[in-house]
């Protein structure tokens, strides 16, 4: 949990969170706006954060949701290799 949100972490580094509404759910992303979006899924303007919205009525592109889940995992992989290579 992080700031009240279920969040998904590696090596301590969070990178995905889901935020539950009352008429949709967020499934988003803490480095969301530097990794790649072909579908264009997904939404926000702030300087790090974007989310998918996910609402009950509408079709979701779960294979592009999932892409996105794989884009982010590697993208903080990668952050965490190059902290720790930065460490050396």
């Amino acid at each position: 949990m992080h700031d009240g949100s279920p969040t998904v972490c590696v090596g301590g580094a969070a990178f995905a969170y889901v935020n539950a509404f009352k008429a949709h759910v967020n499934v988003g992303f803490f480095h969301g706006a530097e990794i790649a979006d072909p579908e264009g899924l997904l939404e926000g303007d702030g300087r790090f954060m974007r989310h998918v919205k996910v609402r009950p009525d509408e079709d979701i592109d779960a294979k592009a949701v999932r892409r996105l889940i794989h884009t982010a995992y590697a993208d903080i992989r990668r952050r965490l290799r190059a902290e720790t290579d930065g460490a050396a």
